[in-house]
């Protein structure tokens, strides 16, 4: 049976309209609809619960060597209230999870994990961290909710102090307050779009969404999990399950640059340092034909079948369909590409990612 989050009352009393997701009972949509809550969430600001993601803190001496030797990217030079991004690989280099480190106390890091990767990603950490470190599956503790958009900070400024906000992307306030509540306020999100991820303890979330909405004052509308997917996609965001898996490797994933292979050993180090010209990678499509591609159609070259969706849908804000796909790498800006869509294909043409990028 899927879980509630502690929103799930909101959600009903708002008109979402509730699907399971990775495990939760969550708002697909409110009675809005996406497309109305995809260009609010461009223009003006949109409000998501997010508080089926896990939440995993590790603690002690030995926590900043834990964290170098699980992940790729490298931790070594992160300060006191910024966060990094990056994939959690296996041996073979397979992507087992694309998450965010947070560094919230001297020896305290609070690394937040996909929903649906939570248990296994868990098992991972636990067993990968030295003798100097100590785990805590936090995710029971935490709710999570996310402001995004150009309005975003104006919104939170009037529940919070200026010195409670972070002022630079990736960055968070580890002690902080909003509308009187306690939170770890973090300047991150999945929408391409500026905006805060706050992290409360679950008794307070409820409370935290209406003082939101209040202070938005009908400038900041809740948004569900049909608005959050077009939003990442339009942005070019990779998703797990979709854009990486453990049998993708980071390069394969447009994922190279978290991969820092000049630091100690970690874990896909050997096998990583062996891939990095892969024979395929992710790249981005506009679709130039009739119609909408979506996940798992064939991509061809003329008559070659060359790789395949793994993310497409209609971008509201561009007005246009997109999909991103795993292709051979020597078809790279090959002009004439073709997408499979129930037997009929339809014109493809890549482009440049992000497909969309807010303006600074």
């Amino acid at each position: 049976m899927e879980k509630k989050t502690p929103l799930y009352e909101k959600h009903l009393s708002a008109g979402g309209k509730l699907v399971p997701f990775a495990g939760y009972l969550l708002p697909i949509q409110y009675p809005t609809g996406v497309i109305r809550e995809h260009n609010a969430t461009r223009t003006g600001a949109g409000l998501f619960d997010v508080s089926h993601m896990g939440e995993i803190i590790l603690t002690g001496k030995g926590a900043l060597n834990s964290i170098n030797y699980l992940m790729t990217n490298d931790f070594s030079d992160m300060l006191i209230g910024k966060a990094r991004y990056s994939p959690m690989c296996n041996e073979n280099g397979g992507i087992e999870d694309d998450l965010i480190v947070y560094r919230t106390g001297e020896n305290e890091y609070l690394i937040v994990v996909n929903a649906s990767n939570r248990e296994k990603d868990a098992a991972i950490i636990s067993s990968g961290i030295n003798s100097e470190t100590t785990f805590e599956d936090a995710s029971e503790r935490f709710a999570q909710l996310a402001v995004q958009g150009p309005d975003a900070e104006r919104i939170v400024l009037q529940l919070a102090r200026p010195k409670d906000i972070p002022s630079k992307f990736y960055t968070c306030v580890p002690q902080s307050e909003i509308a009187g509540i306690k939170c770890i306020i973090s300047r991150t999100g999945y929408t391409g779009e500026d905006g805060f991820e706050l992290y409360c303890a679950v008794k307070d979330a409820a409370k935290l969404w209406d003082e939101l909405l209040k202070a938005g004052n009908g400038d900041l509308i809740p948004c569900g999990l049909g608005a959050r997917d077009t939003l990442r996609l339009e942005a070019s965001m990779p998703l797990y399950g979709h854009e990486m898996n453990d049998s993708l490797t980071p390069f394969e994933s447009g994922l190279g640059k978290y991969v820092r292979l000049d630091k100690p050993e970690f874990v896909g180090k050997r096998a990583l340092a062996s891939s990095t010209n892969p024979y395929r990678m992710r790249a981005g499509f506009k679709v130039t034909g009739k119609g909408i591609v979506r996940e798992h159609e064939k991509v061809f070259a003329g008559e070659k079948e060359i790789g395949i969706t793994t993310s497409g849908t209609f971008c509201p804000y561009l007005n246009g369909a997109y999909a991103m796909a795993i292709i051979n790498t020597e078809y790279f800006n090959y002009q004439g590409l073709l997408a499979e869509v129930r037997g009929r294909k339809i014109e493809i043409e890549q482009t440049d990612m992000p497909f969309y990028k807010r303006r600074k």
